[in-house]
């Protein structure tokens, strides 16, 4: 897999999501526990980056460790990091990392499993995870719903962003591979009348539900919901780019 998340990207990822609205996202994790056979006080947070789900979910009483394959997002998370937490930070990679446990739950957020382009990826995830999370808990994750990502296809876009070093203006190109189920989307970023200083490309694969329902059969987790990310109880449609998925494991 490609490199991402390097030094440059990951110094500015918290401003680039700034208006991402991260408690409130805790929030929809949080009801999703009710899944659970018992109730949830340890949490994998696979896929953390700075650790925005993972500090806000310490901060309300779980016991948390964040796991990223990017050494830069993790400098930052643990940078954020408050002395007095009980929060674990482990470089990994999803399909690979050994990060102890059981746990109650385990987390992809914010489209990391998208970054697992193959089958023998998306396999080796989920796989991975079922080996770290009991009986009866609970794998939640979002994903591009593929429906909408060929529905409203992806483009290109602008926008700049306030950083503590001043303005950045992020700059987007997509492309589908329909074969593959991915979108090659290329980031640049660019101070204000200067010269780029981060140019990453991101592969990002989206799913149709009966192929993640297959998925998580065939890594013993079952389907229990898969909803509109901002609102779980609504069925996805053409119109849903982003779905949040829960599953036991059984």
């Amino acid at each position: 897999m490609t490199t991402t998340f390097g030094a440059a990207y990951a110094g500015v990822y918290d401003a680039l999501y700034a208006e991402k609205d991260y408690d409130r996202e805790c929030d929809l994790i949080e009801s999703a526990f009710a899944f659970a056979n018992t109730p949830v006080a340890t949490v994998l947070d696979l896929g953390c980056g700075t650790g925005n789900h993972t500090q806000r979910l310490a901060s309300r009483g779980y016991r948390v460790t964040g796991v990223d394959s990017s050494p830069e997002m993790l400098r930052r998370a643990r940078a954020k990091d408050e002395p007095s937490s009980a929060i674990r930070w482990l470089e990994g990679d999803v399909r690979l990392v050994d990060a102890a446990g059981p746990y109650d739950a385990a987390l992809l957020m914010f489209a990391v499993l998208g970054y697992q382009h193959t089958n023998n990826d998306v396999r080796a995830t989920f796989a991975n995870i079922r080996r770290h999370v009991r009986p009866g808990g609970l794998l939640i994750f979002d994903a591009w719903h593929g429906p909408a990502v060929l529905t409203d296809r992806p483009g290109s876009r602008s926008r700049i962003i306030d950083t503590p070093d001043g303005p950045v203006r992020r700059e987007v190109t997509s492309l589908l591979d329909v074969r593959r189920h991915t979108c090659r989307v290329q980031y640049r970023l660019r101070r204000e009348g200067g010269d780029v200083f981060a140019d990453e490309t991101h592969m990002v694969r989206y799913f149709f539900p009966m192929e993640l329902e297959m998925y998580l059969e065939a890594a013993d987790f079952e389907l229990l919901q898969m909803g509109a990310f901002d609102a779980p109880d609504r069925e996805p449609d053409e119109t849903t780019w982003s779905v949040l998925v829960v599953a036991r494991a059984i």
